[in-house]
């Protein structure tokens, strides 16, 4: 893993040769080698290895100089956490600010202490083998084991098809699992873990939760713009805490606009901008924005344009630096600009990630959120077995009249009493699974007996019915926060998955492939806990979405951005797909070996890719998020030992 620490390393192994730690090193904050890691505590009985960032590791020491530790590095946020857990042991998550994955060795109690950040931006992998209990920042660094068997689970692939990854615990990896976002685990000698939450994105936490309750009408508006501001602002200060440059993703949107715009209140040099685009479909561009911007706060700005040549060069790496299948697009322009900043000597960068969910920014959720208004709920009112015949005519008709699947899919869910909202980012659903897979010939889950005990795995997971993924977050929603509004609902369904497994999946795993680390200050625990409190009214108005940071931000970036449409961050992979792209797809498809291990139909995969290279439908997520599970197995799974990644 050097992509993820080219400025040092460092590996710590007991005498007894029991327990060891290794850590590659992206020096961001004190870049000294005092705050190498492993580091350890004053006489060597806790030891700790950290990626990610604390921004109130300095307060944090303060109090913890006061409690009488005594601190050896200048300004090292690991050894707050070191002290932290000292002081208060595994309520120190509690305790930081930030973003991170942490082990932490306790030799004074003979147990290995992990956590994962809150909301999940840091990735913390683990495995089971006969003779050891390993974990890691990425996949690949476990599968160098020698002794580690690959192979395919499944069940995870049936899950992996409806949402473009995999749900935690799970991976595509059979015996490979990581850790949920805002989970603590303890594994002692034996191998056992115990695991358990320690935040979630419910409403009803915050600091802000009793001034909002006292509040209505203009008071509460006024109170939520000014205070999302505050916070908003605050999170991009402390997220400027680096010993190395750092500089912003800029697309032109409101959000990394608006990044830019508090940024340069705090500098006194220009903020560094990076911009990606096309140079085959300048239609999806957004540069003009970006460029607007860029003139506006008068940035150091970089831009670079990507092509099909480029993306096709590209893929067998990003197949590599993902471990897993991330059947987002947004990973090749993604790669391409992170790149563009390490190149020019920046090693942190600021993204938006995490504000189009929290301030309902998408279209998909306005058509939502119009067709639980318009039809969802008089649907509900209709006798059972009338809602069950409907479901069952829809799911004949989709066999049928397939490039509407999506639409005709919502009257199946409603049929069968289900959520109407899986996820911001749904592909194939039920239905169309139900033709493409046998569902009857997919292996069970093959779990080992320590992740059984460990309390991360639901049961539902196990069957062949990603629907069950999604009500388990549900349940515990209405369990902890019941009478919750439809868009409270859809919003803390992304904070369980979509957001941890794939958006902030792919920022990690892209920005890290090319040393540099991402910062995502939307999503700063404080700001979330705010937004959780408000009701739909101040997020959607009148049509509008994402009322409450337009208000929060007009005046501070000019109007022009914030009241244009959406446009979103892609790749034209429609039209890629319709080239010589596609047909490089069709080959692979139709050699590969994964259908062999897991039970989908070639002909049904082929077919759809055949009717969108005609034109005569556009099939374009399907093929690609299928075509990644094929060349993921292609690469990690089938290939040979001398072909397989190093």
């Amino acid at each position: 893993m050097t992509h993820r620490g080219p400025d040092g390393k460092g590996a710590w192994i007991s005498a007894d040769r029991r327990i060891g730690l290794g850590f590659r090193r992206l020096a961001i904050v004190d870049l000294s080698a005092e705050a190498n890691q492993p580091m350890e505590n004053e006489d060597g009985t806790i030891r700790i290895v950290f990626n990610g960032e604390i921004y109130n590791h300095l307060r944090l020491r303060k109090r913890l100089e006061a409690a009488g530790h005594r601190f050896r590095t200048d300004h090292s946020d690991t050894e707050s956490i070191l002290h932290g857990y000292e002081e208060w042991g595994a309520r120190v998550v509690d305790e930081i600010e930030g973003m991170f994955a942490l082990a932490v060795w306790d030799g004074n109690r003979n147990r290995l202490f992990l956590a994962r950040d809150r909301v999940g931006i840091k990735p913390l992998y683990f495995a089971w083998t006969p003779e050891s209990f390993i974990f890691a920042s990425e996949i690949k660094a476990i599968l160098a084991l020698p002794s580690f068997k690959r192979d395919i689970e499944p069940i995870s692939v049936y899950h992996y098809l409806s949402f473009l990854t995999t749900p935690a615990p799970l991976t595509m990896f059979r015996g490979i699992y990581k850790l949920p976002a805002g989970y603590r685990a303890v594994i002692d000698v034996s191998g056992a873990m115990t695991a358990e939450r320690y935040w979630d994105a419910l409403p009803g936490a915050g600091e802000e939760r009793a001034e909002i309750g006292k509040l209505s009408g203009n008071a509460l508006e006024e109170f939520a713009i000014r205070r999302t501001r505050e916070l908003l602002d605050g999170a991009i200060e402390k997220r400027m805490m680096s010993d190395v440059p750092f500089g912003v993703l800029l697309s032109g949107g409101i959000d990394s606009s608006t990044n830019v715009a508090l940024m340069s209140r705090h500098m006194n040099q220009p903020v560094r901008t990076f911009t990606v685009g096309f140079s085959d479909y300048e239609d999806l561009n957004e540069l003009q924005y970006a460029r607007k911007i860029a003139s506006l706060f008068r940035t150091d700005h970089h831009e670079v344009l990507v092509n099909e040549g480029m993306m096709r060069e590209y893929l067998p790496s990003l197949i590599i630096s993902q471990d897993e299948p991330i059947a987002d697009w947004v990973c090749i322009p993604l790669y391409f600009v992170s790149k563009l900043a390490r190149d020019s000597g920046t090693v942190v960068v600021q993204v938006g990630e995490g504000s189009d969910e929290q301030f309902s920014g998408y279209r998909s959720y306005m058509l939502y959120l119009d067709m639980y208004r318009r039809f969802w709920r008089h649907f509900a009112r209709l006798p059972v077995s009338m809602k069950r015949f409907l479901a069952s005519a829809a799911h004949m008709i989709t066999a049928v009249h397939d490039r509407h699947d999506p639409h005709i899919d919502v009257i199946v869910r409603a049929g069968r009493n289900r959520e109407p909202f899986w996820s911001g980012a749904t592909v194939f659903s039920e239905s169309r699974k139900a033709r493409l897979i046998r569902v009857a010939s997919l292996e069970p889950l093959q779990i080992p007996s320590a992740m059984r005990g460990s309390g991360l795995l639901p049961e539902s997971y196990e069957r062949p019915d990603t629907y069950e993924v999604v009500r388990s977050f549900f349940d515990r929603l209405d369990r902890c926060a019941p009478g919750s509004d439809f868009l409270t609902r859809m919003i803390y369904s992304e904070f369980k998955l979509r957001l941890p497994e794939l958006l902030l999946m792919r920022v990690d795993k892209i920005g890290m492939s090319v040393s540099i680390e991402p910062r995502v200050p939307f999503l700063d625990h404080k700001l979330v806990e705010f937004t959780m409190n408000l009701p739909m009214s101040l997020k959607v108005r009148n049509g509008i979405p994402k009322w409450l940071l337009k208000q929060a931000v007009r005046g501070l970036i000019p109007d022009e951005i914030i009241d244009r449409p959406k446009m979103g961050f892609g790749a034209p992979m429609a039209q890629w797909l319709r080239g010589d792209f596609g047909r490089e797809v069709a080959g692979r498809l139709r050699s590969t070996r994964f259908f062999d291990r897991f039970p989908a139909e070639r002909g049904h995969i082929l077919d759809m890719l055949e009717r969108h290279r005609s034109g005569r439908a556009d099939f374009a997520l399907y093929v690609w998020t299928f075509y990644n599970a094929v060349a993921w197995f292609d690469t990690w799974i089938d290939a040979t030992p001398e072909a397989r990644p190093a």
